[in-house]
């Protein structure tokens, strides 16, 4: 059982926290590159939540919303 666990922390820590390492290694020669990733996902969330801002627009343009207050059962 002991060794199930072992392997278990020996995938984390040489396996899949690899790229993690490597950022800290590129971080001492080039702060850019290393926080690229961070950037990268503050992008794709930018971009998400703008997608998501025009489409509750539309729809609420299109009048398919029910807003009275009786709109829902448990009210």
């Amino acid at each position: 059982m002991k060794d199930f666990f072992e392997s278990i922390a020996s995938l984390f820590e040489e396996v899949l926290f690899f790229p993690f390492k490597l950022l800290t290694h590129v971080e001492l020669f080039n702060w850019w590159v290393s926080n690229g990733i961070s950037f990268i996902f503050l992008l794709v969330g930018l971009i998400a939540g703008i997608y998501w801002i025009n489409q509750l627009r539309k729809f609420d343009k299109s009048g398919e919303e029910k807003k009275n207050s009786s709109a829902h059962s448990f009210l």
